[in-house]
């Protein structure tokens, strides 16, 4: 079976952290996809725990960071792959293939690389953002405590 370039950037750009897109490429065998998908399970964990401790519990914070780096790593993974030349691709993931079908990437690959890499980057500047945020309020918060 052809695997398709396309397809692999659009499972990792729409369904990001799933392991759909090492799934399509390896199926079930494949340890990242097992990997994206556990840990896209501990962020959304996290993600209620922090919610039910209004952004104080550690455990919640450990969680959502092992979450948010498997959304990092699948948008990350399609435009690693994405630039990748076709011949590359194709000796890697159809190999044996007829010269007449053979994978030739056009725009829609190079839109789901470019819309990962914007994503990618606001996601991340909004989580180190938050991060900070409630960092530096817990510290505020610590130093009212020693001041009374």
């Amino acid at each position: 079976m052809k695997r398709s370039k396309l397809i692999f950037c659009a499972l990792s750009l729409f369904f990001p952290g799933t392991g759909l897109n090492c799934f399509y490429l390896q199926g079930v065998k494949s340890f990242w996809a097992w990997t994206q998908f556990f840990a896209i399970l501990a962020g959304i964990a996290g993600w209620f725990l922090l919610a039910q401790s209004h952004f104080s519990s550690t455990a919640g914070w450990v969680l959502i960071t092992i979450g948010f780096a498997s959304i990092e790593a699948s948008w990350l993974t399609a435009i690693a792959f994405g630039l990748r030349m076709d011949q590359r691709w194709d000796a890697q993931f159809n190999p044996g293939i007829k010269a007449s079908k053979a994978t030739k990437s056009g725009w829609l690959t190079i839109l789901t690389v470019i819309f990962s890499l914007v994503l990618g980057a606001g996601v991340m500047m909004t989580f180190l953002a938050i991060s900070f945020e409630q960092f530096f309020i817990s510290q505020l918060q610590e130093a009212k405590k020693l001041s009374q």
